[in-house]
């Protein structure tokens, strides 16, 4: 099985030691990118069950040492991992037996556990959830902080902390202090440096009017910058200057002080004073200092960083980011930061000037509709022919990401419209369809009325170019069905003909023109056109699908299957009469069935034969997708699972049938169904199994889950492991293993590294030496004087001698 569109933004990312690599939470692993490239070099998997929630990078004990680095994770299925993520290796694993949201690691020593010499205790605090504790309750306590020893891995006895929720941890960067949000008020901890118990900790509180969403420790200084939900950004300075210093007179002296000499902290709070600075008009996501403590970056909903002077208050901002913000993070390398958005993206900024200069693009998330939209939505499709996926976004772009390399091929534009976050939503993508062969796209977008004035439905046609997934806009059509929505949009297999349906009750067939010969000139009016309209009674038509072989049309009229001879549009058939309208409907390969999707009230999966106009069986079953085999005579089906089954509503079952056969052939269990699509994609021909099967490609299943997470697996043989592609696999190698020669001149043919004895290379001048001189191990090469002088006197004309 190969699993794919794992988030990239559900925890923060966190550079290695040396700013080359990113380490990123993607699902039960995590997927380490080199900040140079943008592509993933290797993964730590194995060590989790569940998904990876907080990642601590282990400092460099010394220059000798920079190619070994070590971290920690921490896991929802509460474990803490220890790694060696150069090589990569699972070192210790530590058992919590609670699911972790979140761990800091406070004074982090360098010097690597399991190691021969003699380190102090490495102590973890752990935002855990107690799951024994019902959500409904009343006031109940479900997050708890902890601490655990992680050199005896053991935990420290007593709770830091109880709070309502699991909370996310802060730590200042020298270890000294740790912080929590917590409703609104700011908790901080003083934490010692040497062994500790829980009762030694201090603890203060800085109280706010707002609920507080984010904090950050200055890094030198102390200060401590609180961010709440109406976008204000508070600056408590001085803090814990009574508690945190340990002296009685000082403590008492500072007691008397009135609000005046504490501007702007309440309840008389242990702080100097506090400022307040405001410029985002919603919830502050996160708030960082920079290295040097100079600057504070926040960011939220606006999709805009601002960057701004601690010293002065001015601001600066870098917009137009597309899409709301979750986290920043700095590198190491002061020239290096990275924000990640709540698309799915991760952008590695240049710093100061914060320019984009890779992206690591994950499958964007779904997004909901606004309320008012009547017509069905398809925010799924499939280039089953390239193995791709595309997926409407909210930012008016259809993104193709491939299903086997697990990574985004492009996006294409839909609607020419700034994206702005914060704004109520006027547009939407509601549907998009593309040919079998990948060459056409279709796509719907929707304008909505205001005042019920002003909404406009486009049909657009797309034509793929030279390259996969580049497409470029060939037709608009505007209200192609007058003002009612669009349901369906297939395309004819093996011709530029495509259908649509709608709820008005007529369905269209369009046609591409590819120019008119009028006398011995081109002429240039290309484009698509309506060729034929069609209607059934009046009745809404809600979904459309062409056979294999493009010689037959289904349109579901809503409750009946109607059959028409797509040239002539004349109607051949009529099938079937449920009593719920139809949402989907599919041919099986070649064969003469075809499969329908009831929903409504009485929901139910029907097999249509087309040879004898009537119904071959059915089943009651509430589905949410449906997909048929091009090769053989199967299909698949998503079914939603109800809470009477005694499982969450969210969770559902892949049924694979033959057409002729009720009992299903196999079946599998799956979270997050809702919202979830299946799709057969033929095998990719650079994995190494399939190379090894005499050229036979077999189908491959794909389930696509509500939040566009995915699995790749071959529903005929579930033993057999799916490994991945070659090229990604190369990718990985280069990155992660090239050193000296190898990284400047690539890898040698026959070279193999494991051998003890390398034969010697003999330099030998030759009339063509630069073909040569640079073939062989990096240390078995002449010295780079001899190379040079042999290298330059190759490139001079010889002359012959005066004596001669």
């Amino acid at each position: 099985m190969i699993p794919g569109g794992q988030s990239l933004v559900s925890s923060p990312p966190v550079f290695s030691h040396d700013g080359k690599k990113l380490l990123v939470c993607t699902g039960c692993t995590v997927s380490i990118f080199s900040t140079s490239t943008g592509m993933k070099i290797m993964e730590l998997e194995g060590g989790h069950t569940d998904r990876v929630t907080s990642v601590v990078v282990v400092p460099v004990a010394a220059p000798s040492s920079k190619f070994i680095s070590y971290c920690w994770t921490s896991s929802i299925d509460g474990t803490i991992c220890y790694w060696d993520f150069s090589v990569p290796e699972l070192i210790k694993k530590v058992k919590v037996q609670l699911p972790i949201h979140s761990m800091v690691i406070p004074n982090i020593s360098c010097t690597p556990i399991g190691s021969s010499e003699k380190t102090s205790n490495h102590y973890a605090f752990i935002s855990v959830e107690d799951p024994t504790i019902s959500a409904d309750e009343n006031k109940a306590f479900r997050g708890q902080i902890q601490i655990y020893n992680l050199t005896k891995s053991r935990r420290v006895r007593g709770l830091l902390a109880e709070t309502r929720k699991p909370e996310l941890l802060s730590v200042s960067k020298n270890g000294e202090f740790l912080g929590i949000t917590n409703k609104r008020k700011l908790d901080i901890w003083k934490i010692p440096s040497n062994d500790f118990r829980i009762e030694e900790i201090k603890k203060i509180k800085l109280h706010h009017t707002k609920k507080l969403t984010a904090l950050a420790f200055h890094p030198k200084l102390r200060m401590v910058a609180g961010g709440d939900v109406t976008g204000r950004i508070l600056m408590w300075i001085g803090f814990g200057r009574r508690k945190f210093s340990g002296d009685s007179q000082a403590t008492n002296k500072k007691k008397n002080l009135t609000d005046e000499e504490k501007p702007g902290v309440r309840n008389n709070d242990d702080a100097d004073s506090c400022s307040t600075w405001h410029w985002h008009p919603s919830e502050i996501k996160f708030l960082s200092f920079s290295s040097d403590g100079a600057y504070l970056y926040s960011g939220g909903k606006e999709g805009v960083i601002v960057v701004w002077q601690i010293d002065t208050g001015k601001k600066k901002f870098k917009p137009r980011l597309g899409s709301p913000l979750l986290y920043f993070t700095e590198s190491p390398d002061p020239s290096l930061s990275c924000v990640t958005c709540a698309d799915n993206h991760i952008h590695l900024l240049k710093m100061p000037t914060m320019e984009i200069t890779k992206s690591i693009a994950g499958i964007k998330l779904p997004f909901s509709y606004p309320v008012g939209h009547k017509g069905l939505c398809t925010q799924v499709a499939y280039d089953e022919t390239a193995g791709l996926i595309a997926v409407l976004t909210e930012d008016y772009c259809v993104q193709f990401f491939s299903l086997f390399d697990n990574h985004e091929v492009s996006q294409v534009q839909v609607c020419k419209r700034n994206f702005q976050p914060v704004d109520d939503v006027t547009l939407y993508v509601a549907l998009v369809s593309v040919s079998l062969d990948g060459s056409l796209m279709g796509t719907v977008d929707v304008k909505i009325p205001e005042d019920g004035l002003g909404g406009l439905v486009s049909l657009k046609f797309w034509m793929r170019g030279s390259r996969i997934a580049e497409y470029s806009l060939s037709t608009v059509i505007y209200e192609p069905h007058s003002d009612a929505e669009i349901s369906s949009l297939a395309f004819r297999p093996g011709h530029c003909m495509a259908v649509t349906s709608s709820f008005g009750g007529d369905f269209k067939i369009w046609i591409h023109n590819l120019g008119i010969k009028l006398n011995d000139q081109l002429h240039q009016k290309t484009g698509w056109r309506c060729q034929s309209v069609g209607s059934y009674k009046g009745r809404p038509m809600t979904a459309a699908a062409f056979s294999a072989d493009g010689s037959v049309l289904a349109i579901a009229a809503e409750s009946v299957v109607t059959l028409w001879d797509p040239d002539s549009n004349v109607l051949v058939a009529v099938i079937g009469d449920t009593h719920s309208p139809i949402t989907s409907l599919s041919f099986i390969g070649n064969s003469e069935y075809l499969v329908s999707l009831t929903g409504g009230s009485t929901p139910q999966l029907a097999v249509l034969s087309t040879s004898k106009l009537r119904l071959s069986w059915s089943y009651k079953l509430v589905a949410e997708a449906l997909s048929s085999s091009r090769d053989t005579s199967q299909f698949s089906v998503l079914v939603l699972l109800n809470s009477q089954c005694g499982i969450e509503k969210e969770n559902g079952v892949i049924l694979l049938f033959d057409v002729e056969d009720p009992v299903p052939v196999a079946t599998w269990m799956v979270k997050k169904a809702k919202g979830g699509s299946l799709a057969f994609v033929p095998a990719n021909p650079s994995f190494d199994e399939i190379k090894a099967m005499d050229g036979e490609k077999p189908s491959l299943l794909v389930y696509v889950n509500g939040d566009h997470e995915y699995i790749i697996f071959d529903p005929h043989n579930m033993d057999n492991r799916i490994g991945k592609s070659s090229r990604t696999s190369q990718i990985a190698l280069e990155e992660a293993g090239m050193f000296g020669y190898a990284s400047i001149y690539g890898d040698l043919s026959n070279l193999n590294p494991k051998q003890d004895q390398v034969p010697e290379i003999t330099f030998a001048p030759s009339e063509r030496p630069w073909e040569t001189i640079f073939n062989g191990s990096s240390h078995a090469l002449p010295p780079l004087t001899k190379l040079c002088s042999t290298f330059l006197a190759s490139l001079i004309e010889k002359k012959p001698s005066m004596n001669e």
